[in-house]
């Protein structure tokens, strides 16, 4: 497999990690879940990222899924495995594990112990130094980690640890940390700058100079659109397009309940069997199902409007 660089375009779908009903991992579905998001047009993906029940799997099963992904994957894209751990020993045995593997590269988000700009920027050199010449994806996700990283803080980062190749953007709001890390002279060269957030500020992204996404949906086929047409200079039908799906979209990024939904959507579609969530997690309601088969029919709506 061909690692990571900083020319990383496109969109890497955060994949989920389908369980049957008694919480083993589905390995069926995570085969028709790869052909699925390689049908879309995804150009990488990302496996065992925080929407990925990652903390859920043991290292085995965690080993185990990859080398599921990675085959079926069999070069056609590169994948990306969230590594992210409390301590090094762990981020190094995973890293050593998934590169063995075929990965392309790893992501690590900060732990939320970090609170100083020097604190932070410390973490991600000693990061660069212990991963060696791996390719890694700084996860920028302040919501979850707790841990507010700067654009300045970020473009040092990037211009000191070479191996640090695409930043993972998911602040909110972070819009303007986008235009300063874009702005001239700030970076020592061009790196990949791919989006999070379920793809709810992927347009405004795009036209910051986001390269992209790298984070989930249950219809990834529109962030695929939205990208391509962006890159074509078709900025209308991008947001035209973007704005059918975006009440889904908003539904989805429900604390607490966005993983739900976007497995129950995916199980709706065929895509994985089953929409369990590794315990603890629940199931929909059926009221909050009723809700996503009334957006899914609006949604339907919509787009037949458009073509």
């Amino acid at each position: 497999m061909t690692k990571l660089t900083i020319d990383a375009r496109g969109v890497f779908v955060i994949a989920v990690t389908p369980f049957k009903p008694d919480g083993a991992i589905d390995m069926e579905s995570c085969d028709r879940m790869v052909d699925f998001y390689l049908e879309t047009g995804a150009t990488g993906l990302t496996v065992l990222g925080m929407m990925g029940e990652a903390p859920k799997l043991t290292v085995e099963e965690s080993r185990d899924v990859v080398a599921r992904i990675l085959d079926r994957v069999n070069g056609r894209v590169p994948v990306v495995v969230g590594v992210s751990a409390p301590g090094f020993a762990q981020i190094d045995t995973l890293t050593r594990m998934v590169m063995d593997q075929g990965a392309a590269g790893v992501m690590v988000a900060p732990p939320g112990s970090l609170r100083t700009d020097d604190q932070i920027y410390a973490y991600y050199t000693a990061i660069g130094d212990l991963l060696g010449d791996v390719p890694f994806v700084l996860q920028d996700f302040p919501l979850a980690t707790g841990v507010q990283i700067s654009a300045g803080v970020i473009a040092r980062i990037m211009n000191d640890v070479p191996t640090c190749v695409c930043l993972k953007h998911e602040d909110w709001p972070g819009l303007e940390k986008i235009t300063a890390l874009r702005k001239e002279g700030v970076l020592n060269q061009r790196v990949s700058i791919l989006c999070g957030n379920g793809g709810m500020f992927l347009t405004e992204e795009m036209e910051r100079g986001a390269d992209g996404a790298m984070t989930g949906f249950a219809y990834p086929e529109m962030m695929v659109d939205v990208v391509r047409h962006f890159n074509a200079g078709e900025m209308e039908r991008g947001r035209d397009l973007f704005d059918a799906y975006l009440p889904l979209a908003r539904f989805e990024q429900q604390p607490g309940m966005g993983l739900a939904i976007r497995k129950y959507v995916l199980a709706r579609r065929g895509v994985i069997a089953h929409d369990a969530l590794r315990k603890p997690g629940g199931a929909l309601s059926a009221a909050s199902r009723a809700e996503v088969d009334r957006l899914i029919a609006r949604q339907e709506k919509r787009l037949k409007e458009l073509n």
